[in-house]
């Protein structure tokens, strides 16, 4: 793709939350140039703006670099600058992997809105209605991802197990019903949370 395609594609794919602007896209594809993690492929002339467009295809060491990171587990996997990202790709990730990661994410939150709460409490008489009600606003949006994060975990450690339409009735078995990953969408709280 080009710069212009792919800024769009990414954007789509990351959401609203999470803007990618020219200006972070060109210096990235020229660093990736330079690790020879990328390489320019073909250059087309734009009918309207008789301007070069630059197109870019992976490298088979482009191709090592993101297994190798998607493989990667530790605190930069669910930090808010990298999880967003991580998360897109869970479909190329093992499940271990993916376990790791999403617990990693809500142990974080969980510890965020602990100490956020703690806060929120000795502040409390210290600000106005306003300032209350953007704390509140972000203590609820995080609660929000630590539920939506559980409800992940529980659908990856149920995954294979039979589901309500594979239990016939009177007969033993668990009746799980796991929702499929494609259809979970964070709920914004990630976003409240970018830079």
């Amino acid at each position: 793709m080009h710069g212009y395609e792919l800024r769009k594609r990414l954007n789509l794919m990351l959401g609203w939350g999470r803007v990618l602007s020219y200006g972070s896209l060109y210096p990235t594809l020229k660093k990736m140039l330079r690790g020879a993690l990328i390489e320019e492929t073909a250059t087309t002339v734009t009918p309207v703006t008789r301007r070069p467009r630059i197109v870019y295809q992976v490298t088979d060491a482009g191709h090592r670099e993101f297994e190798r990171l998607m493989q990667e587990v530790g605190p930069t996997a669910w930090e808010d600058d990298n999880f967003d990202i991580r998360f897109a790709f869970f479909g190329r990730t093992d499940m271990e992997i993916r376990l790791r990661v999403l617990e990693g994410r809500r142990t974080r939150l969980q510890e965020r809105l602990d100490r956020v709460q703690t806060q929120l409490a000795m502040t409390q008489k210290e600000v106005d209605q306003y300032a209350a009600e953007l704390q509140r606003h972000g203590v609820e949006s995080v609660e929000r991802e630590v539920r939506w994060l559980s409800d992940l975990i529980t659908a990856e450690r149920t995954q294979g197990q039979p589901t309500t339409s594979d239990v016939l009735p009177g007969t033993p078995g668990p009746a799980v019903t796991v929702p499929p990953a494609a259809t979970v969408h964070p709920a914004g709280p990630a976003a409240d949370q970018q830079k």
